[in-house]
């Protein structure tokens, strides 16, 4: 039995527009990090609301909507001891100028909203995610 999670990670539209998905999946490789499933897609804001639907009473769910299908997106599923957190700190905090340097956001994000990847925030919420854009 291996301590193996796995985590949905999205690179979001504007990291997709700017071609970064193949530098993003590279930063995940080399921080140990399995891809098991990835693809390209682009979803419709009502999928959009559904996904986010955790969000739906904070002011800013019709923004984070509208944006996340604004686009194409890389949804993946990574795999690695520990996934969801060793993902969050990989890609740090929500507003990129308040990440750590060296981390995805700092690196690539533009703005609060615009911070190039959305990862998991808890075992039992990548699992729901997963299930949301890999059903098997």
């Amino acid at each position: 039995m291996s301590d193996k999670e796995q985590t949905l990670s999205i690179i979001k539209p504007d990291a997709v527009e700017r071609n970064l998905d193949n530098e993003i999946k590279e930063i995940f490789k080399n921080n140990g990090f399995q891809i098991v499933k990835e693809k390209k897609i682009q979803i419709e804001k009502s999928e959009a609301e559904k996904f986010y639907n955790v969000h739906q009473t904070k002011p800013f769910y019709n923004d984070l909507c509208a944006y996340l299908s604004s686009g194409p997106i890389v949804v993946m599923v990574l795999e690695k001891e520990n996934a969801v957190l060793a993902n969050r700190e990989l890609m740090g905090a929500t507003n990129p100028n308040d990440a750590q340097e060296g981390t995805i956001r700092k690196k690539y994000g533009i703005s609060i909203d615009k911070n190039s990847v959305h990862g998991s925030d808890s075992l039992e919420n990548a699992k729901i995610e997963i299930n949301f854009f890999f059903k098997d």
